[in-house]
């Protein structure tokens, strides 16, 4: 059964400084925490801030690419997890035909996120994800704050994103 969720915002792994997004369902009794990339992270908090650049960035050029060709981002789906890698896939309408395209999960909801299309996890990811021993696993999901999303952008710098300067 898939469950619908949000992203509950984005926090770092102290042990490894790794971005980890927050998945919550929307009476906010499960979650569920996925580590991500770098660059991952930065798009999806951008999108939650609803920062803009002058110039579009990747997940925003795929975004306004589907628009352009006449595709809809219908929902996106986390539907497995597999040595401790999470799977998921977007699902897209063009012409009333359905596409599935595998993706990241990071990516997914990145472009999920542009699209205001729904995000679900499939019940036994969520089951999985109790399993698994991820590191330092977080135990109390309610503890993290807004003020999180706010001090992992104010703690990024250029330097974080190599040489592609924003």
């Amino acid at each position: 059964m898939l469950i619908k969720m949000k992203v509950a915002g984005l926090t770092i792994d102290p042990l490894t400084n790794t971005p980890i997004v927050i998945l919550k369902d929307m009476d906010e009794k499960k979650a569920i925490p996925i580590w991500i990339g770098l660059f991952e992270a930065s798009a999806i908090a951008t999108e939650l801030e609803k920062i803009t650049f002058s110039r579009p960035m990747t997940h925003d050029l795929i975004y306004e690419i589907l628009k352009a060709v006449d595709i809809e981002v219908i929902q996106i789906e986390i539907h497995d997890l597999r040595n401790n890698t999470f799977f998921a896939n977007v699902h897209l309408l063009r012409s009333g035909k359905t596409i599935i395209v595998d993706s990241r999960p990071s990516d997914a909801i990145a472009v999920a996120l542009r699209a205001n299309a729904p995000i679900y996890v499939d019940e036994k990811v969520i089951e999985k994800s109790r399993n698994v021993d991820f590191g330092k696993k977080i135990t109390d999901l309610d503890t993290l704050k807004d003020d999180k999303l706010k001090e992992f952008l104010e703690n990024l710098s250029p330097d974080d994103f190599g040489k592609y300067k924003m």
